[in-house]
């Protein structure tokens, strides 16, 4: 079988701070293969941004095991991390992280400019990843908070994209938008998802979860299954919990 891009074995996350131990992840194991859109949903506190931390190796973790097309991230140096993290890694957050005063070629263009890759070639990258995510060629020289908020996360995921990585992690990408402009960002991703890229979603949001592939559920730090989930979810409504 072909090797997951993305692979965690009993992975566990404990944070120590004055008031004691937190133990955030509890023994969570994910296998995703290449080129799928996969959905992490999870209530408030359940441990899924600590997870999509871990899998962006932004934290490590306390105990387990992350390999990353195969690599072991346990055995990389910081330095190491942050080249992963520049070359296999793109991330697209809720609130876009666009420099506003900048073009929206300079924002896509702007992790780039941390790699030997050559001025003119980092504007013909730039080009080509806002070209794979619809936005037109008219917007390219336009300052970043003059667009919409559909465009700016459009530019947002263009910006994942300009290194080509092995996985894209989206940490509730539609949360600060209309469902219609929602839509439009979906349907985006899902494209990338047909032309083979690795789709990581995070959200609580079970309408979003419907465009992808496949759907895994946290709570409590654990991955549960659709039977697992909806016997917690119910529970959680006999004691008034939701």
């Amino acid at each position: 079988m072909a090797t997951p891009v993305i692979d965690i074995r009993k992975v566990h996350r404990v944070y120590e701070s004055a008031a004691g131990y937190a133990h955030v992840l509890k023994g969570v194991s994910l296998q995703v293969p290449r080129g799928e859109l996969l959905c992490i949903m999870g209530p408030s506190g359940s441990g899924k941004s600590t997870l999509m931390n871990i899998l962006g190796c932004l934290d490590t973790p306390t105990s387990g095991t992350y390999l990353l097309e195969g690599l072991d991230t346990a055995v990389l140096t910081d330095d190491e991390l942050a080249e992963l993290r520049a070359t296999r890694l793109g991330f697209v957050f809720q609130s876009f992280n666009l420099l506003p005063r900048a073009t929206v070629l300079r924002n896509v263009a702007l992790p780039l400019s941390y790699t030997d890759v050559p001025k003119a070639e980092r504007r013909e990258r730039a080009e080509d990843a806002l070209m794979s995510v619809g936005l037109p060629p008219a917007f390219f020289d336009h300052r970043s908070n003059e667009l919409s908020g559909g465009q700016m996360q459009r530019v947002a995921i263009a910006r994942a994209l300009v290194n080509d990585p092995a996985v894209i992690l989206a940490d509730e990408p539609t949360g600060n938008l209309d469902s219609a402009t929602g839509r439009m960002v979906l349907e985006t991703f899902e494209r990338l998802r047909a032309q083979g890229k690795t789709i990581v979603l995070i959200t609580h949001d079970a309408s979003v979860a419907a465009w992808a592939d496949r759907t895994v559920h946290i709570r409590d730090g654990r991955l549960l299954t659709d039977e697992e989930e909806r016997e917690a979810v119910r529970l959680a409504g006999e004691r008034g919990l939701t």
